[in-house]
């Protein structure tokens, strides 16, 4: 027989319903209103948000093919930049891997009422560098048209801001706004740009504060990433 109370057995199912996303609206509220206040239901959830992140562990990255980065420095630079840049070297190796975005560590996210990764994403990606050096995953929500970033490693140069873009088949590079400090954060996407989002890379540019001051990319490109559909 287990050792656990009927409430906390309860609770155990409860948090993996919130973990998983299947809780309804208002149910996820009470939750989240309930892990401000009790510490043993906020272990249970850490334990649920561990085990599905071990899920990840065993997904290959796919490198795509260099001609896909040759494009993506053509079309964010233009033909005239030069392709010798020390970037480029492991630009063409960058990894656009596959992740499930679980809440993984976002307890404190919770309790401080931050954003929150949507339940059942409609597309996912992975905006890494080669070396890993700055990693951030973004889950974006079909139904309020967000998306969510967790800037997972890294983080921007002194005085230098991070830039997302969004780079949709032959269209020019779009931006979608500098990320902020925060390491998670919502950005609102444009009404215009939902439906471009399948297949599309997201690219993230080292820029000047508030963020390329000619709405095209002026600085390296740190990380590249294939957006996936669920």
């Amino acid at each position: 027989m287990s050792d656990e109370t009927p409430d906390r057995e309860a609770d155990k199912a409860l948090a993996g319903e919130y973990a998983l996303g299947l809780l309804p609206p208002d149910e996820a509220a009470a939750f989240e209103a309930r892990l401000a206040t009790d510490p043993a239901l906020r272990a249970i959830y850490a334990d649920w948000a561990e085990d599905l992140a071990r899920l990840t562990d065993r997904i290959e990255p796919v490198a795509p093919p260099p001609r896909v980065f040759g494009k993506i420095e053509a079309r964010l630079f233009g033909s005239g930049r030069s392709s010798g840049r020390a970037w480029l070297s492991w630009i063409m190796g960058a990894v656009a891997a596959v992740v499930v975005v679980v809440a993984v560590g976002l307890g404190t996210g919770v309790l401080d009422r931050g954003p929150t990764p949507p339940g059942s994403p409609a597309y996912v990606a992975e905006i890494a560098a080669e070396d890993r050096s700055l990693v951030v995953a973004a889950a974006y929500d079909a139904g309020q048209g967000r998306l969510f970033i967790d800037r997972q490693r890294g983080a921007p140069r002194e005085g230098r801001a991070l830039e997302l873009w969004l780079i949709a088949g032959e269209d020019a590079p779009v931006s979608l706004g500098v990320l902020p400090s925060e390491a998670q954060a919502d950005l609102t996407v444009p009404a215009a740009l939902r439906s471009r989002l399948d297949g599309a890379v997201l690219a993230i540019t080292d820029e000047p504060p508030g963020g390329s001051p000619t709405g095209t990319a002026t600085g390296d490109i740190l990380a590249v990433g294939e957006i996936t559909n669920l």
